[in-house]
């Protein structure tokens, strides 16, 4: 079983049949369609040769067969961690050097690395530190600047920038550079991608083609589109004319390479590949979990990190660069009816045919297209409704979002994905310090209790019972104190008071310290303390130290008993009823 664990393959091979192979099949031959232009365009994204985005297409996908959990994770080059890889490497090395290739590839090792180690640690749990919300604004504004970066290649101009105002000053700079029959091709080519994305297949069926012909023509339509402009600059000359192409693409299989390994590198390398690693896991997961639970089956997150750092390493060894699993091509992987990792394998199959026999028919394939391509893939990933949906629902979460987006389109992606981690860790922070506490009383007619400002509750102005609705720690433990000394210093008549535990599951040391102050001011005050509806392993902890043994009060099973054993004490059956308006706040 161990060995399973780790080595998913020998689990899903063992029940493995001729339908299966036939529906794997299938999925492959498309998805290998979809790729070929893709995982061109992607490597021009890094900064890379064409062909680098092929080699890191084929030994990560096999690799990801065998220790990966999902039946329909598609893995390989994607666009934003092309940016990022793009981005960090730029910064060791000039591209189209020897020591870009290798920088390219020591990131890839480090993070796959990073994400082995994580994975056998099983601290998968790290990359819920992003938040959702944060993740959305990231993605939205790495799309915005991925588009932008690829203008260049539509217009036919040189232009540089790592940050949306640098792109756009420089594209600015330079308009006088632009190549008219680039553009054509560019914005042609952007057209007709984008019109396949939306519009071919209601026409397909319009005129009586088959759902799966329509689903299949779809998913070739860059092909088509890399086909007609390569025929049409190769019959024409246009690269004659200035119209930048991709020029020769090695005829092989992906080759034996090794990773840069020098202190200096792998020192300023480190934190890109960390903060890659984590934006390639959290993307990939998110995409695995969804497409799991359509079958009802499920992933483990932490044999993920090892699937992903597997695939990784297999890039750093076999010319690639970091990769991850691609929302796009899973879910096309998916439709296509993929039911094992096989398909994945597969498609490596059909890659490494196209790498030795396909691409000097790529020689005349404009960079225009290819910019093309990563444009309509990319613009999908932008999504504004983010900021619309956060200021509805949680202010905190929209200046989140809105930050994370301004701080990456003004300072570049590796700024914005780490203050992406910062911004969600001081949201939390900010949440978790000043926890929702409420005083609540007894619903007439039942033993429940809910607060005062939202019921028409009974409540005894003897005994103050407030809920407690976040665990205790350091961060709000004082929080907490100063909020039952000020309350019972404004009821004069307070005799006991209830600390209501039902949602408290964890008291550090400090939250102690103070529950040991908050019960230490209330015995001098003469007024008792009292707790209800602790949790197991709460009371457990408590009972480790002298709290307990010192309290001014008692514990109780449940609120209900509490209420009406300090009430008998009290000798009071009159209770007051307190009618309030429900408000949204409390």
């Amino acid at each position: 079983m161990g060995l399973k664990h780790y080595l998913p393959i020998l689990d899903w091979s063992r029940t493995y049949n001729r339908s299966a192979f036939s529906n794997d099949m299938i999925a492959a031959v498309i998805v290998t369609i979809m790729l070929i232009p893709q995982s061109l365009a992607y490597a021009l994204l890094a900064g890379l040769p064409p062909e680098a985005g092929i080699y890191a297409s084929i030994a990560p996908i096999i690799l990801y067969a065998i220790f990966g959990t999902s039946r329909a994770l598609a893995v390989g080059p994607v666009a934003v961690v092309s940016l990022l890889t793009a981005s960090a490497i730029g910064q060791v090395a000039e591209q189209g050097t020897a020591g870009y290739a290798v920088a390219a590839l020591t990131l890839a090792f480090l993070s796959g690395g990073f994400l082995m180690l994580l994975g056998v640690l099983r601290l998968g749990f790290l990359a819920n530190f992003l938040s959702h919300p944060v993740i959305a604004g990231f993605i939205t504004a790495s799309g915005i600047l991925i588009a932008t970066s690829q203008l260049k290649h539509i217009l036919g101009v040189d232009a540089y920038g790592h940050t949306l105002p640098e792109m756009i000053g420089s594209i600015l700079s330079h308009l006088g550079q632009i190549n008219w029959i680039t553009v054509v091709i560019g914005v042609s080519a952007t057209g007709f991608l984008f019109w396949v994305r939306k519009g071919l297949k209601p026409f397909l069926k319009s005129v009586g083609a088959s759902r799966k012909l329509a689903d299949v023509a779809t998913k070739a339509g860059p092909v088509a589109v890399v086909v007609v402009t390569t025929l049409t600059v190769w019959f024409l000359g246009l690269d004659r004319t200035g119209v930048r192409i991709v020029g020769d693409v090695p005829q092989s299989l992906p080759p034996l390479t090794l990773p840069g390994l020098s202190p200096d590198l792998v020192k300023a390398l480190l934190v890109p590949a960390i903060l890659i690693s984590v934006i390639g896991f959290v993307e990939s997961v998110s995409v695995a979990q969804t497409l799991a639970a359509k079958k009802r089956l499920r992933i483990d997150p932490d044999q993920e990190l090892i699937g992903l750092g597997a695939a990784n390493i297999g890039a750093a060894f076999t010319g690639g660069y970091p990769v991850t699993g691609g929302f796009a091509r899973s879910v096309v992987n998916y439709d296509a009816g993929a039911e094992t990792p096989a398909a994945g394998a597969y498609t490596a199959v059909g890659l490494a045919i196209a790498a030795v026999a396909l691409t000097p028919l790529v020689y005349y394939l404009p960079n225009a297209t290819l910019a093309a391509t990563i444009i309509v893939a990319v613009l999908s990933l932008v999504d504004f409704a983010i900021l619309k949906k956060t200021w509805g629902y949680s202010k905190s979460d929209f200046a989140a979002v809105t930050a994370t987006i301004l701080l990456t389109l003004g300072l570049g992606v590796e700024v914005g994905v780490a203050s992406g981690v910062v911004i969600s860790v001081l949201v939390h922070l900010f949440k978790t310090a000043r926890p929702h506490v409420a005083e609540v009383g007894l619903v007439p007619g039942s033993q429940h209790f809910r607060n005062v400002d939202r019921h028409s509750v009974e409540t005894s102005p003897e005994v103050l019972t407030l809920r407690v609705d976040e665990s205790l720690y350091f961060i709000n433990a004082r929080f907490l104190e100063e909020m039952v000394k000020n309350r019972v210093a404004e009821g004069c008549s307070i005799k006991h008071v209830i600390l209501m535990f039902s949602a408290v599951n964890e008291v550090d040391f400090s939250a102690l310290e103070s529950l040991e102050a908050i019960n230490e001011h209330l015995k001098d005050m003469d007024v008792g303390l009292h707790l209800s509806e602790v949790k197991g392993p709460v009371m457990d902890r408590l009972k480790q130290s002298s709290f307990i043994k010192d309290l001014n009060g008692s514990v109780h099973l449940s609120q209900f008993d509490a209420w009406q054993a300090l009430l008998r004490d009290l000798k009071c059956d009159a209770v007051q009823m307190r009618s309030q308006t429900p408000t949204a706040k409390n």
